[in-house]
């Protein structure tokens, strides 16, 4: 079975045809020009080019393109009719998607082209904030184009991303007052290194509950959901908010085998949500946008900070500053404060690690004490 692989020529001039093939091409030509000779005229090619590339094409296919008779001129064969005739039939079927290919592909490559345009890669923890952002920064008209290529993965592979040089930014997520000895605190702090990484503003959000439409089990509480024996859909480990539960857990001094349903999870907060309108579970933590967009009720139960977090020697990187301008605009702060359960937050803003993280906190270095005169 011969199988189709699709290809693209990126150039300056790679002429006006959506998709080519060389051997359509080379098939036309002969079959309108009646010989080997002429074809590699039309073409402008060499006889010798034209003939070698029929040979290989041949031993590729496994039939004959070009047949001779005797004092005639050259013609296709059968099989080089059909596949000339395939490939017609192809291209008009498939034309209007072929366009649409095209324009795609040469807007993606027309910012690689232009001096003025930026693209960032970010690894982040789901948040449906950071889509509105990508969609915010790509808007035409812009002096200065940002494109924000995010790949939503958990708070701590997000970090792993950028310590490993995968990415420019992670996106995590931590609660106001995390303790030293948090959860949080102990999987975060040997991650982050002061001196190495700094930290961007970028917003307050709500996590909490995400319950059926009226709340039917009068959840309020994490204690609530083992109290009534509701039925809970996790985040998988290594997620920030899977962190964030089992601090709220360790808080209210519950077990986590005594939550049902710990040990099932879900990818995002959209799955978690769609679980439980699905009537799946009936409870997960997770935003509020989420729960909104299903038609869920959400009862809110902290407050947490998302970090950007990026290595210092890529802080005034020009596409590092082409976000950080379009953060602390009043444009951009305004759309986020209208989505549900989220604020501006020190938008754009360098924050020192021991502010925002408390567990980093430095120690004054004593004045040493003068020596004694011998």
């Amino acid at each position: 079975m011969h199988r189709v692989q699709l290809h693209y020529t990126l150039s300056r001039d790679a002429g006006n045809a959506l998709i080519r093939n060389p051997l359509p091409e080379l098939l036309q030509a002969v079959a309108e020009r009646g010989s080997i000779s002429g074809a590699a005229r039309g073409l402008d090619l060499s006889y010798r080019h034209v003939w070698g590339a029929l040979k290989r094409w041949e031993e590729q296919l496994g039939g004959e393109l070009i047949v001779w008779g005797k004092g005639q001129s050259a013609q296709l064969s059968e099989f080089g009719t059909k596949l000339l005739w395939a490939e017609r039939q192809a291209q008009a079927r498939l034309a209007p998607q072929i366009a649409a290919l095209h324009a795609d592909l040469e807007r993606a490559f027309a910012v690689a082209f232009d001096p003025d345009a930026h693209v960032l890669t970010l690894y982040a923890s789901h948040d449906d904030a950071l889509a509105t952002l990508r969609a915010h920064a790509a808007q035409p008209g812009s002096a200065s184009p940002l494109h924000l290529d995010i790949r939503f993965v958990g708070s701590v592979d997000a970090i792993r991303a950028l310590n490993e040089g995968r990415c420019t930014l992670a996106g995590f997520h931590t609660v106001e007052h995390a303790g030293a000895e948090s959860l949080t605190a102990h999987t975060y702090k040997p991650q982050l290194q002061p001196g190495l990484h700094k930290l961007i503003g970028f917003a307050q959000r709500t996590q909490g509950l995400m319950v059926a439409h009226g709340n039917p089990l009068g959840l309020r509480t994490l204690a609530d959901v083992v109290r009534t024996g509701a039925r809970f859909v996790n985040r998988p480990l290594g997620s920030g908010t899977r962190v964030l539960l089992d601090d709220l857990l360790a808080q209210s001094g519950i077990a986590a085998d005594a939550v049902q349903g710990y040990g099932l999870h879900e990818p995002s907060h959209t799955a978690v949500a769609q679980a439980v309108a699905a009537g799946a579970a009936d409870a997960g933590l997770g935003i509020e946008l989420a729960a909104r967009a299903r038609g869920l009720d959400f009862v809110p139960l902290v407050q947490e900070r998302y970090h950007l977090a990026c290595l210092k020697a890529s802080l005034d990187q020009p596409a590092t500053l082409a976000l950080r301008t379009l953060l602390r605009t009043t444009q951009w702060q305004a759309q986020l404060a209208a989505v549900p359960g989220y604020a501006p937050l020190h938008c754009g803003e360098v924050l020192a690690m021991s502010t925002v993280l408390p567990w980093w906190k430095f120690a004054r270095r004593k004045p040493e004490r003068p020596g004694r005169a011998g």
